[in-house]
């Protein structure tokens, strides 16, 4: 089959992920896929291109093996000079979650980011100076998404979108992988034991949470950084200091200032030393699947390409 090969200007949101599962989910929202953009000799990025609904959209990943802030801005500074016609953008993809009394949250979960007080939604956890008495002073502030997509945002709550039911109605849609049935967070000040498996951990050290929960959206801040955060204590440290972070990941504060994005990530794990990889593809695709439904919300550019 011989895909469509539209003009660069038609292309007006970027999508943007880290990890091949999060390509791969991404992928598989397309309604249509678009021919590979013509590539110069000094290009270090790949595309996908393809449109869902009225939306052309190019999606982007950094290289396999680089993470972090630096290689998500490296990558959308690229991707920007190459379509301009670029306005914003959704960055989607895996997290590591913060469960407290206030915000159950638990595998599976989406958090999307949404301004809360002085913080336009996503805050950078690594961005500090430190002042007397060893206290640190956050630096820095990261660009709201725009208002096209806060009233996008508005409309996604209101209209149900984030409701249960819906999540789960597209998940059949897309043939998505089953959701992983072990979900176990440990107090926070207890280290893992053992390899992989959790398989020599303390049982009594398990906090109990009550019956599983079916998948829920929370909105609210996400913290941003280049340091893995893989320790219980910090994790809940570093949420308080921040005003209350419902997750951690790496791209955001690479790409915030540049490019307007909303942030949506699915909960893959609890940034503990328990964390492993069974939750990363379910927690990618339902985290796909409510950046998929924006595009229903959106208004698209219109041109010739899409009328």
């Amino acid at each position: 089959m011989e895909f469509p090969r539209l003009p660069l200007a038609a292309y007006t949101v970027a999508w943007i992920c880290a990890l091949s599962v999060e390509l791969k989910a991404a992928l598989a929202m397309l309604d249509k896929e678009h021919q590979d953009p013509p590539a110069k000799p000094q290009e270090t990025n790949s595309y996908c291109l393809g449109s869902i609904g009225r939306h052309n959209v190019v999606i982007v990943c950094p290289p396999s093996g680089r993470y972090g802030t630096n290689a998500a801005a490296d990558c959308v500074g690229r991707m920007m000079e190459k379509f301009p016609s670029v306005k914003y953008g959704f960055l989607v993809g895996i997290a590591g979650g913060v469960p407290t009394d206030k915000d159950d949250i638990r595998l599976g979960d989406v958090v999307i980011s949404q301004p809360q007080g002085l913080h336009g939604g996503a805050i950078q956890h690594d961005l500090q100076k430190i002042g007397a008495g060893g206290k640190s002073i956050r630096t820095g502030y990261l660009s709201p998404p725009p208002t096209t997509l806060l009233n996008a945002l508005t409309k996604f709550q209101t209209s149900g979108k984030d409701r249960r039911s819906h999540i789960e109605e597209r998940l059949l849609l897309v043939n998505a992988v089953e959701k992983p049935k072990s979900d176990i967070l440990y107090e926070s000040t207890y280290h893992h034991v053992g390899l992989d498996e959790c398989s020599d951990c303390d049982p009594t050290k398990v906090k109990q949470r009550g019956a599983p929960k079916p998948t829920i959206v929370h909105y609210g801040l996400v913290a941003s950084g280049n340091s893995v955060v893989k320790d219980g204590v910090t994790r809940d440290r570093l949420s308080r200091e921040l005003g209350g972070a419902l997750c951690f990941e790496m791209e955001a504060a690479g790409v915030m200032n540049s490019l307007p994005c909303l942030v949506i990530r699915g909960i893959c794990d609890y940034c503990d030393s328990h964390k492993n990889k069974e939750w990363q593809s379910y927690a990618a695709v339902v985290a796909a699947i409510c950046a998929r439904e924006f595009f229903e919300i959106m208004p698209a550019v219109q041109g010739p390409w899409n009328l």
